[in-house]
């Protein structure tokens, strides 16, 4: 398989205060990484297409260390994560699919311990398409105060031959969680639910 070819990262980075509530003391801090890549299989319809994952690992992790970086560079800070993918329209949606092992392995590996599956979404669309990127807690998807998305898409791709993917980090809950459940320090850390 071709080594990826990148046009290029979009990295965005919020800071949310509040939600109409009290002004937080820190904020919590989402950022997201884009890499817009040439899509090798656009066009038309290959059978074998799995040994292109081995080749996203090593983006993955670059754009992991992006992601901690984008956040202040303490990976100890990151408490959340996600990931998605948005194919060209020459493309199909199982080339979105190619991103679940890389992506996840990627955070995993920077992250260190991180035991919670790493949630995903993807879809085919043209340039400037939204893509809404859940997240969960890293190390317990059960952890209500951590469901988040998202919003991430970048205005110029993925052209028909490219991919977009996406990676995301939070530093924390939702601001004013406030629902119940599962809470953070409550993590059991056995099996990445509890």
């Amino acid at each position: 398989m071709p080594e990826p070819k990148i046009r290029k990262f979009v990295t965005t980075v919020e800071e949310i205060f509040h939600e109409g509530g009290p002004v937080a003391a820190t904020p919590l801090k989402r950022a997201s990484v884009v890499a817009v890549i040439e899509n090798p299989f656009a066009g038309r319809y290959h059978a074998e297409i799995a040994g292109f994952m081995k080749d996203l690992e090593p983006l993955g992790l670059e754009m992991a260390e992006r992601l901690i970086r984008a956040l202040g560079g303490d990976k100890a800070a990151v408490e959340g994560y996600g990931k998605g993918a948005i194919v060209g329209q020459a493309g199909e949606l199982e080339h979105g699919a190619l991103w679940h092992v890389p992506g996840g392995y990627a955070m995993r590996a920077a992250l260190g311990e991180a035991k919670a599956i790493v949630p995903s979404t993807k879809k085919v669309g043209g340039p400037g398409t939204r893509l809404d990127v859940p997240v969960t807690h890293i190390n317990a998807s059960y952890v209500r105060s951590h469901f988040d998305a998202m919003e991430v898409g970048v205005p110029d791709a993925p052209r028909a031959n490219e991919l977009a993917l996406v990676l995301v980090m939070t530093t924390g809950a939702r601001i004013h969680a406030r629902v119940g459940g599962l809470k953070a320090d409550d993590i059991k850390g056995e099996d990445g639910l509890r």
